[in-house]
């Protein structure tokens, strides 16, 4: 068995680390052995070398003793040989007397530093062990030091704790302790010995700590080293734990006045009485209820510093608690003050609270993310303010302060993208976002690409006369040039929106409005057997409604979503011809594990009411592409003329299935389209075509980033062999 040797508390700083014996010499205690004798040098005095004096020599200097006289007491002793002092004729081997043949000794000078007080400890300058003193050897013969560690006791833990489920475990206290324990992070390496001795001080400490957290407050640590035999092997730390009993609590008191209702601390306060006194779980109670007391109408609460009176006797701690909870109060007044971006009565129109409503923080912090999200705001901040004043209820009014900093208002914004038959697509975008206070913004945007061109402006009001209402008014002009038709539109549009953001993601949204579009398109008349142009004008009335019960916005991964969209229209020109146009689509979301996720899409379309010759091409349904059936070009699918380019239809139908598989911030994805589209306004499922392919993706902060790859089953002449798509979000 290798020895072992305590420190108990004092550190051993090992002064060399050439080799493992000089290690061992240096921190092993010394005790004579009763069979040795010391072996002495010959340069060293001994038995064979003359004394300093002889024996009579060292006689002649003790004066007699005469056994007859008595021997004084030592108050006489002293009075004498203050006496002989001040004569100078003190005896001869006292401490003020000269040595025979030697001048008397000079006295020390008075030092007036010997008799000043300490400072108080705080002045001391203490600075924390640095191990970086030990980094760089003087002694070219020193070398790095190998140890391990281990840690015994902690099993006592589990019979002091009689495996209450409330106490932490000694597992947890380990764990805890390797995330924290300097001889953990030193990897088994130092530079000397003095190094491992101060890791395992401190981490002697650091697990007295844990213990004492963890309801043992009688908890001691010993550390030790056990040195390798022969000289080889590295060294072993040992952190032997004597954790001692679990205190419990006998008592938990509350010093606060009445609150309403009554057992609103009480029962937010998770341990209980005969649970352990654990740190963590006390810590965490107390914290939540400097959380819940605000939710609850007290704005001003504090909590104060706990008692908690330890017997160790009974093994049991007192636990008492002072919390101020403050006046019991209710909405006031919004008071702003700063750079101001809003007047008081635009923020109270985005809070979800009226004056007179019983405080609730979490409103508060609603308020302010919904401040933050407007994006016009630098800093922005709200704080409760005592009013003094009493509300109706009883309670008393607490208004808001909101101290606001404007931030930057215009937006540079661009993206792109890329799909097989739809070619490379850019947009940019310019937005002032408060150019008309509050919240009115107008919006530039630029689109440019291999088959689209174009330009918009908007006027969009966000928050218009309630929170997450926008009304946006549009200007856009926008030449297209796809297989399917070629197209010179102009476009005014109007809408009203109740929308989702990243930071509210609702259940219910809805969006209404107008368009109205003079559109002039080629498209190939069956009759006359070639491609004309024609100008289409258009007025419809375009509403759409979600239902959403999804986790996330733009990365789902558990819940569905159901939407429909309606859009009456009426063909204006040569005669005025009414018809609607319908669309239902749903996608929902499986996760398979933690990483794995099975999503799937269905979308039916219709348009009744009207011929498709008299519909303009781009408002007749298409499908293909990346955001449709993948593996064919964008708007490939579906009838064609004579000379196999789309023409469009009236009813579509699109189904997808994906399995979405996730590690870290990338992505794996496998997945099968199918869709077909009909010139019959009676969506049909005789001829269904399919696409299958992979995907990857990359995880980002604003969502994923999507590329695509897929070929087409049963490829028919004229479409690709293989589709790529490459652009932000999911496919759905």
């Amino acid at each position: 068995m290798s020895p072992r040797f305590s420190t108990m508390g004092c550190a051993i700083f090992l002064v060399s680390t050439s080799t493992l014996p000089a290690i061992a010499q240096e921190v092993a205690p010394q005790s004579p052995s009763p069979r040795a004798e010391p072996a002495r040098s010959p340069e060293t005095p001994g038995q064979n070398q003359d004394p300093i004096i002889s024996d009579q020599e060292f006689d002649a200097t003790i004066p007699a003793i005469d056994p007859d006289e008595p021997m004084g007491t030592i108050e006489q002793w002293d009075e004498e040989q203050s006496r002989l002092e001040r004569e100078g004729k003190a005896a001869p081997g006292l401490p003020n007397a000269a040595l025979p043949g030697e001048p008397m000794l000079a006295p020390l000078p008075d030092d007036p530093e010997i008799d000043t007080p300490l400072g108080p400890i705080g002045s001391f300058d203490v600075e924390p062990f640095d191990e970086s003193q030990y980094t760089e050897a003087d002694d070219a013969a020193s070398a790095a030091v190998r140890y391990s560690y281990r840690i015994e006791g902690l099993e006592a833990v589990a019979e002091a704790t009689s495996g209450d489920p409330s106490a932490a475990n000694a597992g947890a206290i380990r764990a805890r302790f390797e995330s924290l324990s300097a001889l953990d992070d030193g990897d088994g390496k130092a530079s000397n010995g003095a190094m491992v001795s101060a890791r395992m001080l401190e981490d002697q400490q650091l697990l007295a700590d844990l213990l004492i957290g963890a309801c043992h407050f009688d908890a001691t640590v010993n550390g030790a080293l056990e040195m390798p035999e022969a000289g080889t092997g590295p060294i072993v730390v040992v952190l032997t734990a004597s954790p001692g009993p679990c205190y419990r609590f006998g008592s938990i008191t509350f010093d606060a006045p009445p609150v309403e209702p009554e057992d609103l601390i009480a029962r937010n306060f998770v341990p209980a009485i005969g649970q352990p006194v654990d740190a963590e779980r006390v810590l965490a109670a107390e914290a939540n209820i400097a959380v819940v007391l605000p939710q609850y109408g007290y704005p001003f609460a504090k909590v104060g510093q706990r008692d908690v009176l330890v017997d160790p006797d009974s093994e049991k701690a007192d636990y008492t608690l002072p919390v101020a909870p403050g006046p019991r109060s209710s909405f006031g007044d919004i008071l702003t003050s700063g750079a101001t971006v809003f007047e008081a009565d635009h923020i109270a129109m985005l809070a979800r609270f009226d004056k007179g409503d019983l405080y609730d923080s979490r409103l508060v912090d609603d308020l302010r993310k919904a401040l933050v999200a407007t994006g016009l705001y630098s800093v922005v901040a709200v704080q409760p303010e005592p009013s003094n004043v009493a509300a109706p209820d009883g309670t008393q009014y607490a208004n808001l302060a909101v101290e606001q900093e404007a931030g930057p208002a215009r937006t540079l914004a661009a993206n792109a993208g890329y799909g097989t038959g739809q070619g490379i697509r850019a947009q940019g975008s310019w937005t002032h976002r408060n150019l008309f206070p509050p919240e009115g913004a107008l919006i530039a945007s630029v689109t440019a690409g291999t088959q689209e061109q174009g330009a918009s402006a908007t006027f969009r009001r966000s928050n218009a006369g309630r929170r997450d209402r926008a009304v946006e008014l549009s200007l856009s002009a926008l030449r297209s040039d796809f297989a399917a038709y070629e197209s010179f539109t102009g476009r005014l549009a109007g809408r009203v929106s109740y929308y989702s953001t990243p930071i509210w993601q609702k259940r219910l949204t809805y969006s209404y409005g107008f368009e109205l579009l003079g559109t002039n398109e080629q498209d190939y008349d069956f009759v006359r057997g070639q491609r004309d142009r024609r100008t289409y004008y258009v007025a419809a009335l375009p509403g759409q409604i979600t239902w959403d019960r999804s986790n996330d916005l733009l990365d789902p991964t558990r819940g569905f979503r159901l939407s429909a969209q309606v859009s009456p229209e009426a063909s204006l020109g040569s005669g005025t011809l009414f018809y609607g146009r319908g669309l239902v689509e749903g996608t929902g979301y499986y996760p398979v594990g933690d990483n794995i996720v099975i999503a799937g899409r269905a979308r039916v379309g219709s348009i009744f009411g009207a011929d498709r010759a008299d519909i303009a091409p781009s408002r007749r349904y298409y499908a293909g592409g990346g955001g449709s059936v993948r593996g064919f070009g964008y708007q490939e699918l579906g009838p064609k003329d004579p000379d196999n380019r789309p023409i469009g239809g009236r009813s579509l139908v699109e189904a997808a299935a994906e399995i979405r598989y996730r590690f870290g911030n990338y992505g794996i994805v496998g997945f099968i389209d199918a869709g077909q589209v009909s010139t019959s306004s009676t969506p049909g499922f005789d001829d269904l075509r399919y696409g299958v392919g992979v995907g990857g993706r990359f995880y980002t902060n604003f969502g994923p980033m999507r590329l695509d790859v897929a070929t087409p089953i049963d490829r028919r002449p004229g479409e690709s062999r293989v589709a790529i798509y490459i652009s932000i979000g999911q496919a759905f």
